[in-house]
């Protein structure tokens, strides 16, 4: 049997050498990277049966990176890391598409178990649909979210949650919170600048 492979993604070295360690004890290749960016790259282009990434680093956040492993390959599963600061945020990123998290510290049991059934679960669960399917509900969400005050902060600090009366994927959550223009404008066409001005904002707050 083909070993399984793992890609992880964390700003702290000494969690990469955890989770490195207790992976490889149980017979899984890994592959180590203290990048979100560098980790997107290798994801994409590498062959991996999961990937772990941290939700706060300095160069690109989890949710980043969830968003664009996601988009380019549906069916792989994506497990957070968090402290406790973030935990709702990893929350949150299940709803959006990742297959668990695991919070810092954990022990080798957790680590594995999650491991295990996130892969599991790829392997049998239908990915959900990485193209807008929801247009009329973005341009809503993007409109009130150029004006009103109250949204702008609850989209910030409470991120998927302030989106659930609107009917909206999970891939379309990710896009409308990571402030994802290029994908959106591929799909929908140009926006106005008043439905563009929350996803400018989005881009310039790494808030999770």
């Amino acid at each position: 049997m083909d070993k399984k492979r793992a890609l992880v993604i964390d700003d702290e070295q000494i969690v990469l050498d955890s989770v490195s360690r207790i992976l490889k004890d149980e017979n899984y290749e890994v592959d180590v990277t203290l990048s979100g960016r560098d980790g997107i790259d290798r994801a994409i282009k590498g062959r991996y049966d999961i990937v772990l990434t941290d939700i706060r680093m300095p160069d690109i956040g989890g949710m980043r990176v969830l968003r664009d492993v996601k988009r380019a390959k549906p069916s792989l599963p994506v497990v957070m890391i968090t402290g406790y600061a973030s935990i709702q945020s990893s929350v949150q990123a299940m709803k959006m598409g990742a297959a668990d998290y695991i919070e810092k510290p954990f022990t080798p049991d957790v680590l594995l178990k999650a491991v295990a059934s996130a892969i599991d679960m790829a392997a049998t669960q239908e990915p959900e649909a990485q193209q807008i399917i929801h247009k009329e509900e973005i341009l809503k969400v993007l409109e009130r979210a150029a004006s009103d005050s109250e949204f702008i902060a609850s989209l910030l600090y409470q991120g998927s949650e302030a989106l659930e009366k609107y009917d909206l994927t999970g891939p379309e959550k990710l896009a409308i919170l990571t402030g994802d223009i290029e994908w959106i404008e591929a799909q929908i066409g140009i926006l106005t600048p008043n439905q563009k001005k929350w996803l400018q904002q989005r881009l310039g707050a790494e808030i999770w």
